[in-house]
């Protein structure tokens, strides 16, 4: 069905798309009985499939990537799909417009999409009371980011505010400090302001009663050296593992007209192009780390072959978005009965 569905899909401009699916969704919640049908058609649960990382039990190994669900509106309806987990954000603790449109881009050619959104949300409140008020049926992860207007030097206080206000309502969080389309924000990956924005989060955490692990998202544009530093910090400063990665500012390995990618411009590039750089970040810090850090995969797994490799390359679990934009809503479960079978 989505072969016939994708092309009217992929007719219009890929942010109307992205906002004419989470109003179906939604919609759909009134339609009696069709979360059911969703599970019973997409989701598949096998003994095989479940994992426990970093202390969290995971009905299977695939996840959802930050950016499809930026508010925390749909978790629920995108469990339906097959999901093991599902990671809300980049929010940030102020509502924040983004970047001008257009800034979200298909490579089609590629598999790929190109987007320069500047972590557009709602704010951290939105989301905690759409935690509170739909309660979640899988694991949530909250993935937070500073505000575009705060300063570097500041940023700390930012993540600071968003953790403590989603503490109580997420499984998981996920620091953003590599998104590539929010100036100056990379940066932070600088190893001092990174420790910063750690030390006061693992502080924060010491006074709550449960525990919550904190994962680290790497860009696939830093050097070896950048990584060692990296996995020095996770291993000494009470992070609990790495996503490995985030988007890159690179054009690398495409095949679409170098005329079309010009003119789309700057950008983070997600999709197929993306996962021998993913995979190689991913082998990299298992190796230097001798397998102690946990790593989410995520980066380019646009076929069941890729999640498989992903796993083998030493990540405990995998996340996917544009591969389920380009290949549909049974691509989950298409990849949960590959590896039952292994």
């Amino acid at each position: 069905m989505f072969k016939f569905i994708r092309p009217v899909l992929f007719s219009l401009s890929p942010e109307i798309s992205h906002k004419l699916i989470i109003s179906l969704l939604i919609f759909a919640r009134y339609i009696p009985f069709s979360g059911k049908i969703f599970r019973l058609l997409f989701q598949y649960r096998h003994p095989k499939l479940e994992r426990e990382v970093m202390g969290l039990k995971f009905d299977n190994p695939i996840g959802l990537a930050a950016g499809f669900d930026k508010n925390g509106d749909i978790y629920n309806d995108m469990a339906n799909f097959g999901f093991g987990f599902i990671e809300i954000g980049s929010v940030t603790p102020k509502e924040q417009i983004g970047n001008p449109k257009p800034r979200l881009f298909r490579l089609v050619s590629d598999n790929a999409l190109i987007n320069r959104m500047g972590i557009n949300n709602k704010g951290v409140k939105h989301m905690v009371a759409s935690l509170e008020k739909r309660s979640p049926r899988v694991i949530i992860g909250g993935n937070i980011s500073k505000c575009t207007a705060t300063p570097n030097d500041s940023a700390a206080k930012d993540y600071e505010r968003s953790f403590a206000q989603l503490y109580d309502f997420v499984d998981y969080f996920t620091i953003n400090v590599s998104c590539p389309n929010v100036k100056g924000l990379s940066k932070l990956q600088d190893i001092s302001s990174l420790s910063e924005i750690v030390d006061r989060l693992t502080a924060l955490r010491r006074f709550y009663d449960n525990y919550r692990p904190i994962l680290l998202k790497v860009s696939p544009d830093l050097t070896n050296e950048q990584l060692d530093e990296i996995v020095e910090l996770v291993m000494i400063s009470g992070l609990d593992g790495v996503v490995a990665t985030n988007t890159t500012s690179k054009r690398e390995n495409l095949v679409s007209a170098e005329n079309l990618v010009k003119s789309i411009g700057e950008g983070g590039l997600s999709g197929a192009p993306l996962f021998d750089r993913s995979i190689e970040v991913i082998r990299y810090i298992q190796k230097k780390s001798n397998g102690i850090v946990p790593i989410i995969g995520s980066g380019g797994v646009t076929t069941v072959s890729r999640a498989k490799e992903m796993l083998d390359a030493g990540a405990s679990l995998v996340q996917i978005y544009t591969g389920f934009i380009y290949n549909g809503p049974g691509f989950v479960k298409q990849i949960l009965k590959s590896l039952a079978k292994k």
